[in-house]
């Protein structure tokens, strides 16, 4: 370049200066637009043609699924996040309760289970997972259990946290909840002190209306529905329930996750006449 400068003359020198310092730089520019031209008709794969959209569809999301952790905050997080199970938010137990976000909506987390509600099985795919740190409950010397309470800020943060998924994904009060619902032959969790009366009035869950049960248990205390009624009823709500016509191990299991979320004072696994009151009044509500 610097001899050709050289022997230009006059006016010429500068034009041909000019020319031949942007030539080299111009042919790199076009260069890499053929190269980029070329490369983008290499490129494999299916084209799609996106000017339909359908408008039949609807989210992944169709229930939240609550959960305590059995666990302190600290081994919570290490089971939840490296563990073979997951969930996605955890609410601490420190004085903020502190909401942790351990998997992405979008993707499955491996909180629920071999599980089902109302028909619909492994909830995994289809729900939201939402851990609580709580021991659940100890063994006593003489075999009671002794239940550990949620903390007021656990229960605020569950209640912003749930309206905000309730929210944006349209959940329905019914299709929030606990993991002994969808899982009752194996699972107890949330547990009996799990504030669903509270929820069920911030709309994040069902709750009877108890003038209506006592009503209903007057009806009942004089001749108590069959077995195979219980578990028509059971079945209505959502429970994965045999329809045996009788009173196996497994509906006991499942009467005692239904006592546990509507009558949480005594989940025994017996029908008996307020059981049958609650359940009338539940599938009679819509």
């Amino acid at each position: 370049m610097v001899p050709l400068a050289v022997v230009a003359r006059g006016s010429t020198l500068h034009c041909c200066i000019t020319v031949l310092c942007v030539l080299p730089s111009a042919m790199k520019y076009i260069a890499l637009i053929v190269s980029l031209i070329l490369l983008a008709g290499c490129v494999s794969g299916p084209r799609f043609d996106t000017s339909h959209p359908s408008v039949n569809h609807d989210s992944r999301v169709q229930f939240v699924v609550v959960h305590y952790t059995s666990a302190s905050l600290e081994r919570s997080l290490q089971l939840l996040t490296h563990g073979e199970v997951s969930s996605h938010y955890l609410i601490g137990d420190d004085k903020k309760a502190t909401v942790y976000k351990l998997v992405d909506e979008n993707l499955r987390a491996w909180h629920a289970g071999e599980s089902e509600w109302q028909g619909r099985t492994w909830l995994n795919s289809s729900s939201i997972g939402i851990e609580i740190v709580n021991p659940g409950f100890k063994q006593t010397p003489n075999g009671e259990r002794y239940w550990y309470p949620y903390s007021e800020a656990q229960v605020q943060s569950l209640i912003v946290l749930l309206k905000d998924i309730s929210k944006r994904y349209a959940i329905s009060p019914r299709s929030i909840i606990g993991h002994s619902d969808i899982a009752p032959l194996r699972k107890l969790d949330p547990g009996p002190l799990f504030p669903w009366k509270r929820l069920a009035a911030e709309g994040l869950g069902i709750w009877p209306n108890e003038q209506a049960v006592a009503r209903q248990q007057g009806q009942y205390e004089t001749e108590l529905p069959s077995v195979s009624w219980f578990q028509g009823q059971l079945a209505r709500v959502g429970y994965a329930t045999p329809q045996t016509g009788e009173l196996d191990v497994a509906t006991r299991h499942v009467i005692a996750a239904f006592q546990m979320h509507f009558r949480p004072s005594r989940f025994d696994g017996l029908p008996d006449a307020q059981t049958a009151a609650l359940l009338q009044v539940l599938n009679q509500t819509k």
